[in-house]
């Protein structure tokens, strides 16, 4: 892979270059998604490391997420359920920059994306070990140079930053953050021993996700949602907030953040994280290129003379 900058609005997808001379220009054929980042791609890492999150997140899906049902990578990825066609190795609550307090401080996972990273070419050194034996279960070595990479992280680093820095410290430290999500990458490439990963030139395509959310938001009633202040699950008034799943004190009476009848109508599961319904709809307009530098299709990032 290539070193990278980007902003921490964005959303990165890596893909193997392919030349094409025909007119007509087929589809990529991932055989496999890689994924990286934080609770916008957790599909359960954090829930199998600690404690699994409880309901009612997960109700219209699978538990282990933080919705209440599907998140963008499960849009992009919705293939089987075993390695064989990659694996998420985002954690909620990860960070570009590794942290030194625990998540029992602070919430902050301890699986940082350059953890992540070592996560992940642990897993290909033992995948080409096993693959013998487990066929039928794992990626095919040759593979990971032909795969999707995305990576979806920075909004705990920032928000963790709003908490704990004036305004000043914050914008002094992106672009070490920044920087490190470079170094990050640099080092996905440097340790990966595939000799033709190593000669593989990645495709890199920018999704401005912020940009969809906005629109999505700026545009919530004409898309068939509510209010985008709104929140479906827990309970917020005026300054009083109770988190989904959790007790709280409202008005000198004990109150309980359950979530609404119909998730659907909400952008905000829980004040912080999406619905299944807004992931849709912002995947939906991230797949065909819209909000992506270059502006294709990710069926076709793939592509070399679509890139320059």
């Amino acid at each position: 892979m290539e070193c990278v900058t980007v902003m921490l609005s964005l959303v990165l997808l890596l893909a193997p270059l392919k030349k094409i001379t025909s007119i007509a220009i087929a589809p990529c054929d991932f055989p496999a998604v890689y994924n990286f980042g934080d609770s916008n791609s957790d599909t359960g890492g954090i829930s199998a490391a600690f404690e699994p999150i409880q309901a009612p997140y997960g109700e219209s899906f699978f538990r282990g997420r933080f919705s209440d049902g599907r998140l963008l990578i499960d849009f992009i990825d919705s293939i089987g359920s075993n390695f064989r066609h990659g694996a998420i190795f985002a954690t909620g609550g990860s960070t570009i920059r590794r942290r030194n307090e625990t998540i029992f401080q602070s919430g902050i996972s301890p699986f940082s994306l350059d953890v992540q990273i070592v996560h992940f070419h642990r897993f290909q050194s033992r995948t080409e070990e096993l693959y013998r034996q487990e066929k039928n279960k794992l990626p095919r070595p040759r593979e990971f140079s032909k795969s999707l990479y995305t990576i979806d992280i920075g909004q705990t680093d920032l928000a963790v930053g709003f908490h704990q820095m004036s305004n000043i410290q914050l914008r002094t430290a992106i672009p070490d953050i920044i920087n490190q999500f470079s170094a990050a990458v640099t080092t996905a490439e440097s340790q990966d021993k595939n000799v033709e990963s190593r000669a593989w030139h990645a495709a890199i395509t920018y999704v401005d996700v912020y940009a969809a959310k906005y629109e999505l938001i700026s545009n919530a009633k004409s898309q068939g949602f509510m209010e985008p202040q709104k929140i479906c699950c827990g309970l917020q008034e005026g300054n009083t907030h109770v988190w989904c799943g959790q007790k709280g004190i409202v008005r000198g009476a004990e109150v309980f953040g359950g979530a609404c009848v119909n998730p659907s109508d909400y952008i905000s599961w829980d004040g912080i994280h999406y619905s299944q319904a807004a992931n849709q709809w912002i995947v939906d307009h991230i797949l065909n290129g819209s909000f992506s530098d270059p502006p294709i299709p990710i069926t076709h990032a793939c592509h070399k003379h679509l890139h320059y």
